[in-house]
């Protein structure tokens, strides 16, 4: 009899871990072109990347100069940060209470990593480069891909795409927010929470997900005309804490119940 061989890219029979399962999956099965992964990078890229021009108005206009304008993009690249600060500043609030809202926001980005270092498995000195990357887009569109070749061209592409356009139209908006006048009349600088939202929405699919989400924004729209600019920000971040202590509470006395239905 001829000896049976196992291709590659299929998992190996029985029962496997998690991780081995996710590591042949993304290597082979399910594979999707990479000129379609190419078009969905580009689309969400060259989409979000410009509302850079949105992000240099604002900021220009809450009287940062264009270097600084242009090194915050260049250096922190995360818009939400990014205008949350700019947004603190301009409502005239405490520059660290400003720095301290934007950095939780982008706190969200670390945990993206966790979960894209496995995916990607980049080389070592890659890795630094790569981190400057991980962001809302690029985290949605490298984990929309069924493989790793497909998520690293993902990642890559939108990065890329989107690091090039963010920068460039923050440049323009910033050079061009003067001759726009009084910047909080167009209301510009909602595009990048419009954007935002957009992206965030479809991800909020469980209960406990749209409470934290419903609760946040409650918080910070609630505490807006009584607290400082850039407190609203830090007090909504405590709506996740919350919301997972009371379902926790939930689940574990759903528990007792039904422990003590069975004695």
């Amino acid at each position: 009899m001829a000896e049976q061989t196992i291709p590659s890219d299929t998992p190996p029979p029985g029962d496997t871990p998690a991780a081995a399962r996710d590591g042949d999956r993304r290597t082979g099965a399910g594979r999707r072109p990479d000129a379609a992964v190419v078009r969905d990078a580009l689309g969400v890229g060259v989409a979000v990347g410009l509302s850079g021009l949105a992000f240099g108005v604002t900021s220009a206009g809450s009287g940062l100069s264009t270097p600084q304008t242009c090194a915050l993009s260049l250096l922190v690249f995360t818009g939400a940060s990014q205008f949350a600060l700019v947004g603190a500043l301009a409502a005239g609030g405490n520059p660290f209470t400003a720095a301290a809202g934007a950095f939780f926001l982008g706190v969200r980005n670390a945990f993206y990593g966790l979960r894209l270092s496995q995916l990607l498995a980049l080389p070592r000195a890659v890795r630094p480069l790569a981190a400057h990357w991980v962001i809302d887009e690029t985290s949605a569109v490298a984990l929309a891909q069924p493989t790793r070749r497909g998520a690293r061209i993902g990642f890559t592409v939108t990065g890329l795409t989107l690091y090039v356009l963010w920068n460039l139209t923050t440049l323009l908006g910033a050079l061009g927010a003067e001759k726009l006048g009084d910047t909080d009349a167009w209301g510009i600088d909602a595009a990048s929470p419009a954007v935002f939202l957009a992206l965030l929405a479809p991800m909020l699919k469980t209960t406990v997900e749209r409470v934290v989400a419903g609760l946040a924004v409650v918080l910070g729209l609630g505490l807006l005309p009584v607290l400082p600019a850039g407190v609203p920000v830090l007090a909504a971040a405590l709506s996740a804490p919350l919301v997972l202590y009371a379902d926790g509470r939930r689940r574990g006395a759903a528990d007792t119940l039904k422990k003590e239905g069975n004695r």
